[in-house]
Formats: C-alpha cells, sequence, structure tokens
C-alpha cells in the first residue's frame, strides 16, 4: 500500500495524488499503530519490567559495577 501509494504521489492527476497521499498516510499510520505495538509486545512478553526500571536496588548495582571498574 505504500509503495502503491507513493507511485501515485508522483501522478499530475490531482485525484490520484490525493489518494496517493491518503494511502500514504494510511500505510505509516498501520504501520505505527498495529506493527509497532504487536513488535513492542514481541520483544517484550517474557522479561521483568522491574530490571529496567531505576530502582534504589538497581543504583546499587550500578555503583558496584563502576567502582569494580575503576580499580
Amino acid at each position: 500500500m505504500l509503495a502503491y501509494g507513493y507511485n501515485l504521489t508522483s501522478s499530475t492527476e490531482v485525484d490520484e495524488l490525493r489518494l496517493g497521499h491518503k494511502l500514504v498516510g494510511m500505510a505509516i499510520a498501520g504501520f505505527f499503530f498495529v506493527a509497532m505495538p504487536v513488535f513492542i509486545y514481541h520483544r517484550w512478553k517474557n522479561k521483568k519490567v522491574k530490571d529496567y526500571m531505576l530502582t534504589e536496588e538497581n543504583i546499587l548495582k550500578m555503583k558496584a559495577f563502576n567502582d569494580s571498574k575503576k580499580s
């Protein structure tokens, strides 16, 4: 749909140009509202969110890691 819409934008007809812009817009919106959430869910489905949050425990781990690098 994106390629077809992009192809229509190179047309000289006003109606085809408008349709091309609509198709490109719908393809991009569809990608971000459908494909991106599916991709994000797929990548995060078996991970613990707590491991990626900045908590007191993780701050202490980072400090200990940095101190071990300096020594």
